[in-house]
């Protein structure tokens, strides 16, 4: 009996010495959980897709060990505004994002990709055909089976959506200038319900567009209560961000008052030199609106220049119909003749991003469809103008003729003293308003606004380690915490243990954006180490090729998270 108790101490003496075993630890980095506190140097244990323990774990081991000695570890990066939406297809390595830390795309600035009837996906198919590079099979038609095709095709980061207004507009209304009846909006409603229950996280408009700016406020209010419905958020490009910027915030925090949900304002912005005076004001609008109890946040991206097309330049109602009506129109001499007035004259009808740039000089033209007028790629619609021998305005609506698209443009509008307060702000998060490509294959016909390769690079490196207009605390909690609280994502934006295991390490003192607009296509550096539901994408600044990406869904879905 003594000899059993001896051998029975034995055994559990060996089993208390076993030590602890994790998939992976990430050892002595300067740990931000992404709450806003200060970083501490500490250890960070995965196993599976979860984080496990933060902590001193010297005496466990991992499978994986990945020596962090100065680096900063943090939750994966949340790009608010993501137009991945093809580029993903394309590529799902996402690679210019991964190689920034962003773990979670998040889609549905006005347009989404679902739902679609057969005409929409016929207009898709059209796009294609114009642009073969970018080509795929369309096999969705709801927003969620979308977003379940990306993950069956393989990508590297997580993916979510709001569904887009112009989208349920366009299904249900065509391109036609007009309101709904009862009847359309009824079933606009039913989209929208449908795509709640599915997982979007909220209602998405871009109101200085066609045909999104046909859209009534009241509209806009009835979709979003069905959101509300279901704990949603409402997030808009708004009506307009410079000479109606007032009017287009009261409208905001309107439909957020009327609806009964929180609002973000999508890439916040004083848009034109005449209205960088008006920061204070649309500020002090938003403040009183938090504290009546109305949530209104933001987020932007750390460039001067936006970036959209020429359609942007060219008042709504000349685009109605679609691109075919567009062109028409253009061809007609009296309707191009009234078009070019209206280019050519201040109005607060519409957001004339040509005149608020302050001139052709400051228009860059990014990219095209049509191989012929690629030469023009990087020239700005001065210089083209100049080689056409006609006027910016004529030469703009010549472009969109000859290459059968909006045409990829670069609007040279903003402050840099709005950009860094905007950055300090307390609710503003971060959104690079572009696709996630790689610097190689078809993503080298066009240029991109350089933001898709370094948004979130130029944030930590500009602005935290160089300029110090935030925290390095304070820039993570806004790239990870804030708008997962926003977005009321389950279990992600901090390291909190039982998460997902969504995590990043980088050298402080070397994160770089190196992307500009004359060559644009240069990936940031500085990120090491990246993992995605506990995956690793990036070891030691190289992609590995994992997609372990999936979807991750609103506060309305039933399903686990």
């Amino acid at each position: 009996m003594k000899r059993v108790f001896i051998f029975l101490m034995l055994i559990v003496s060996i089993l208390s010495c076993k030590k602890e075993e994790y998939d992976v630890i990430i050892r002595q980095g300067t740990v931000y959980d992404g709450s806003g506190a200060e970083g501490r140097v500490t250890d960070v244990g995965i196993n599976g897709d979860t984080i496990a323990a933060i902590g001193d774990l010297s005496k466990a081991v991992g499978k994986k060990e990945i020596d962090a000695k100065d680096l900063a570890v943090a939750p994966g990066f949340i790009n608010m505004l993501s137009w991945a939406v093809e580029t993903l297809i394309i590529d799902g390595n996402s690679q210019s994002d991964i190689r920034q830390g962003v773990t979670l795309e998040v889609f549905g600035e006005g347009g989404s990709m679902g739902p679609i009837n057969e005409e929409m996906r016929k207009g898709m198919l059209d796009d294609m055909r114009r642009n073969p590079d970018y080509s795929y099979d369309i096999d969705w038609t709801t927003l969620d089976e979308y977003l379940q095709s990306l993950v069956k095709r393989g990508i590297s980061p997580n993916v979510a959506s709001f569904i887009g207004a112009t989208t349920v507009r366009i299904h249900e209304l065509k391109y036609d200038n007009r309101l709904p009846n009862e009847e359309e909006l009824a079933r606009m409603q039913d989209l929208v319900r449908k795509a709640m229950e599915d997982g979007a996280l909220g209602v998405g408009s871009s109101l200085i567009y066609a045909p999104a700016n046909y859209s009534s406020t009241e509209e806009l209010i009835a979709l979003n209560k069905v959101a509300a419905e279901y704990g949603g958020m409402y997030i808009t490009h708004m009506r307009s961000e410079g000479n109606g910027i007032f009017g287009a915030v009261d409208e905001t925090i309107r439909i957020a008052r009327e609806a009964g949900l929180p609002a973000e304002i999508y890439h916040l912005k004083m848009a034109g030199s005449e209205n960088w005076n008006k920061l204070d004001s649309v500020l002090a609008m938003i403040d009183a609106a938090n504290k009546s109890g109305i949530k209104i946040t933001a987020d932007m991206y750390t460039y001067r220049a936006g970036a959209t097309g020429l359609d942007a330049a060219m008042p709504p109602w000349l685009q109605e119909g679609g691109l075919q009506e567009w062109i028409k129109r253009m061809k007609n001499p009296q309707i191009r003749k009234k078009a070019l007035a209206e280019m050519r004259k201040p109005s607060d009808q519409w957001e004339n991003l040509l005149l608020m740039s302050g001139g052709a000089e400051n228009v860059l033209l990014l990219g095209f469809a049509n191989d012929s007028l690629r030469q023009f790629t990087g020239k700005t619609l001065a210089e083209v103008a100049e080689i056409y021998g006609k006027s910016p305005e004529e030469t703009a609506m010549d472009l969109v003729m000859a290459d059968s698209t909006r045409v990829g443009t670069a609007y040279f509008m903003m402050s840099e003293e709005n950009i860094k307060r905007q950055i300090a702000l307390p609710y503003l998060s971060f959104g690079s308003d572009a696709g996630s490509p790689a610097a190689e294959g078809v993503f080298l016909k066009s240029n991109d606004h350089p933001r898709a390769y370094g948004n979130f690079a130029r944030l930590l490196g500009k602005y935290v380690r160089d300029e110090k207009v935030i925290p390095m605390k304070e820039a993570i909690r806004k790239l990870t915490s804030l708008p997962a609280s926003n977005l009321k994502i389950k279990k992600r934006g901090t390291l909190t243990p039982g998460y997902y295991a969504d995590v990043v390490a980088f050298d402080p003192e070397k994160i770089q954006d190196h992307a500009t607009f004359e060559q644009p296509h240069q990936y940031s550096t500085g990120m090491v180490h990246v993992f995605v539901n506990g995956e690793q994408v990036l070891a030691d600044g190289e992609h590995t090729g994992a997609k372990p990406g999936r979807v991750v869904r609103g506060p309305g879905w039933k399903g686990e998270h």
